[in-house]
């Protein structure tokens, strides 16, 4: 099979590195892809916004499959674009995908199939969110624009005066650009995030391991929140018994639901939850892999990745087998400095030709070769994983291997899977 995946970071990266293994795969492409996935696939210099042009290309091409990564040509309809002509695309609908694309329209659909949330508030208008927060007692609240932001339209405030100024943010300021048109207001949950997703065909669902994203820049959850400063998985605080609470209370309702609205969802179905005192209860939706979770659930899969689409796409999910190895795998972001606000760029990385280890690896995010060496081009800039037979074995490789690459102004966490290291 002919097979082209787009987008240009670690997770995509993930991507490619796990299809290149299927038996089923005959060439791979990346559009555009970065430069660390040029020993694995062909890069294919076509932006993830231009539509019409990949799918001119895939058509040229004969291409059996299109894997999308990122939300924003998904949200933009490029499924319903490619299956138009006649080409078989792994991801939703335009209209499966307002489950990403407006935070408001996902509220009121869990409120309507009673899936548990928190409470919350939706405006339009500024002045009257700043009049809801003053008619409430003081408490953490999480004020999030309601569209696409790149994983940092939310925003957790501790007070009035916080409150006020992440409504102005996003509201008055624009922020996050047309993201800021109308805002949920949302009741703070105190309790363990965790990342569950799972393979969609409309109707079935099969989920994928667990794992645990950590969205803040600095440790012990501190800082800004970002696109992911890393993760793990297993998740270890997803017991059976949670898992299958899970299933049964959110992705089987979701799927029912988003069926009976007419938004049939097929693709990858991502529920960021929140573990309240052994209650799982959604925080958010996304409609592609998470990043950088992905970098840390595909090292584990044994089973094929392509096989897996393939079988979803022909109506087939519910008699595949899917295969987990048993060793935890632990993946550490490295930022570029200034990043989440203002990430530099052009900096030299240093030791990307060092010996690793054979659990150890390591996924481009925001790279570029330049003038014969590698250089910074992006926020978050490498993923760098390690599986292991515990996850104490599997942190320790990665932060081992982190210690042979260098560049100006590198951040990364320090506490990367510390919680599951408690457990």
């Amino acid at each position: 099979m002919k097979i082209l995946i787009i987008g240009s970071g670690g997770r995509e990266h993930a991507f490619a590195a796990k299809i290149k293994a299927s038996p089923l795969l005959s060439k791979l492409y990346v559009a555009p892809g970065n430069p660390g996935m040029a020993d694995i696939a062909e890069l294919v210099l076509i932006g993830v916004h231009e539509i019409e042009k990949l799918r001119d290309w895939a058509l040229t091409e004969e291409i059996d499959l299109t894997v999308v990564g990122p939300e924003a040509p998904l949200v933009e309809g490029i499924v319903d674009v490619f299956q138009k002509v006649g080409l078989k695309i792994f991801g939703p609908t335009n209209l499966a995908a307002i489950l990403e694309a407006s935070k408001v329209y996902t509220k009121q659909f869990l409120k309507k199939y009673h899936i548990p949330t928190a409470e919350y508030a939706t405006f339009t208008n500024a002045d009257l969110a700043f009049e809801f927060i003053r008619s409430k007692s003081v408490k953490p609240w999480v004020i999030k624009a309601d569209g696409l932001a790149a994983g940092k339209g939310v925003i957790i405030t501790q007070n009035y005066e916080e409150a006020f100024t992440a409504i102005r943010r996003i509201m008055i300021d624009r922020e996050f650009g047309e993201s800021g048109q109308e805002i949920v207001i949302e009741e703070f949950l105190a309790g363990v995030e965790v990342s569950f997703m799972a393979v969609c065909d409309g109707s079935l669902a099969l989920p994928l391991a667990t794992s645990q994203d950590h969205k803040r820049l600095l440790d012990n959850d501190g800082g800004p929140n970002t696109g992911g400063m890393g993760a793990y998985s297993p998740a270890p605080i997803v017991t059976s018994a949670l898992h299958e609470e899970i299933m049964q209370k959110i992705i089987q309702p979701t799927l029912k639901g988003m069926k009976q609205e007419g938004r049939t969802f097929q693709g990858f179905l991502y529920a960021g939850l929140m573990i309240v005192k052994g209650t799982p209860y959604v925080l958010e939706f996304n409609v592609r892999m998470g990043d950088p979770e992905t970098e840390v659930i595909f090292p584990r899969m044994e089973s094929d990745l392509l096989a897996l689409m393939v079988a979803t796409l022909e109506g087939k999910l519910e008699k595949f087998n899917l295969q987990w190895k048993n060793e935890p795998c632990v993946g550490v972001v490295l930022a570029a400095e200034g990043y989440p606000q203002s990430p530099k760029k052009g900096d030299v990385i240093k030791g990307l030709g060092s010996n690793f280890s054979k659990d150890v690896k390591i996924f481009h995010a925001g790279t570029v070769f330049k003038d014969g060496q590698w250089q910074t081009a992006g926020g978050r800039v490498l993923v760098v994983t390690s599986l292991g037979k515990d996850f104490q074995a599997a942190a320790s490789g990665s932060y081992q291997a982190i210690g042979s690459i260098q560049f100006r102004g590198m951040q990364y966490r320090k506490d990367i899977a510390k919680r599951a290291l408690k457990k």
